[in-house]
């Protein structure tokens, strides 16, 4: 019995290997025809149906409120950086009235922050459920130019009354919408304009592209959600580093809204091709540290009060509420 126990022992033990072989080169071979992404994946959060409405106004109101809250905390620092960009050649820049223009600023800040988040939420869950999961940066790149589009229609007008009240130029917003109108005309509160989305447009896709892919990526390594001061790390650093990358276009940007009636540049190459030839090429880095710092302190504070009043909303919706009291 001894041997004939023995030798089924060693059949069996060879089956086993010979099956977890077998087993092992099918996984193996699953492995090699599992394409690499290139991006984090989204599939590790569970499908929801997709409500436009919901999402829509959820994402006003945690835009709208993100949007005040950084304008308002760091509106000083803006200042700083809209004067060194407005200043030509080595002239010194004033730091008396910081906060000229904030409340005609935060006018505009609040619908254009909410129309830009209600715009990115919903184009984003669609995009997301429409591209390959490789492609989830591609989705979001495209939900941030498509938010930053809408939101440009009440961004200008506000960005360019901001800058010359900053500059000194008006007294209060009303005094400059009203000047600006009967100087400029209508066109006038859409100075810029092409500049603003050369600028914005990049901004915001980059900008958004890499928070999102910070944060699923970060979600995937800690299996879990984020905490505030996680959010609002990897929204400094996505702020900080498209801040960076987009100075230059921030210098024209400022240099074609502040420049008024008196039309120093006939359009964005003259005014790159001027800049470059009076001030030379660090002129086009103007500001960078107080852009940085801004945007960079920035991002922190708007996504961290972004997803925390996107999380609150959720939480408090009218169908979580009823299915507590159940």
């Amino acid at each position: 019995m001894g041997p004939f126990a023995l030798a089924l022992d060693t059949k069996n033990s060879f089956a086993a290997s010979s099956s977890a072989t077998d087993a092992s080169g099918r996984k193996m071979d699953n492995l090699q025809m599992v394409p690499k992404k290139f991006f984090a994946s989204i599939n590790n959060e569970e499908e929801k149906p997709f409500d436009f409405l919901r999402i829509l106004f959820e994402g006003v109101i945690a835009g709208g409120t993100a949007g005040v809250v950084v304008e308002t905390a760091l509106y000083p620092i803006d200042t700083i950086k809209t004067r060194l960009q407005a200043t030509r050649g080595g002239g010194q820049i004033a730091l008396k009235g910081l906060y000229s223009g904030l409340l005609g600023n935060l006018a505009g800040v609040l619908p254009a922050s909410a129309i830009f988040v209600g715009v990115y939420e919903p184009a984003k869950q669609k995009l997301l459920k429409m591209f390959p999961e490789n492609l989830s940066a591609v989705a979001h790149l495209s939900a941030g130019a498509l938010g930053g589009i809408a939101a440009s229609f009440v961004r200008v007008p506000t960005e360019v009354i901001k800058q010359r009240m900053q500059t000194r130029q008006f007294a209060s917003a009303p005094d400059a919408v009203r000047l600006i109108v009967s100087k400029e005309g209508f066109k006038g509160l859409y100075a810029g304009y092409g500049s603003f989305l050369l600028r914005d447009l990049p901004f915001d896709a980059i900008q958004f592209c890499i928070y999102e892919q910070l944060r699923i990526g970060y979600k995937l390594a800690a299996k879990r959600e984020l905490n505030d001061p996680e959010n609002a790390v990897i929204g400094a650093f996505a702020g900080a580093l498209t801040g960076a990358i987009t100075t230059p276009l921030d210098v024209i940007k400022t240099r074609l809204m502040t420049q008024g009636s008196a039309n120093q540049y006939k359009g964005i190459v003259d005014c790159v091709k001027t800049i470059v030839a009076e001030e030379g090429p660090p002129a086009l880095l103007k500001g960078i540290g107080p852009r940085v710092l801004w945007i960079g302190i920035g991002g922190s504070i708007f996504f961290g009060v972004l997803e925390r009043t996107k999380r609150y909303l959720a939480q408090n919706r009218p169908d979580n509420a009823t299915s507590k009291k159940d």
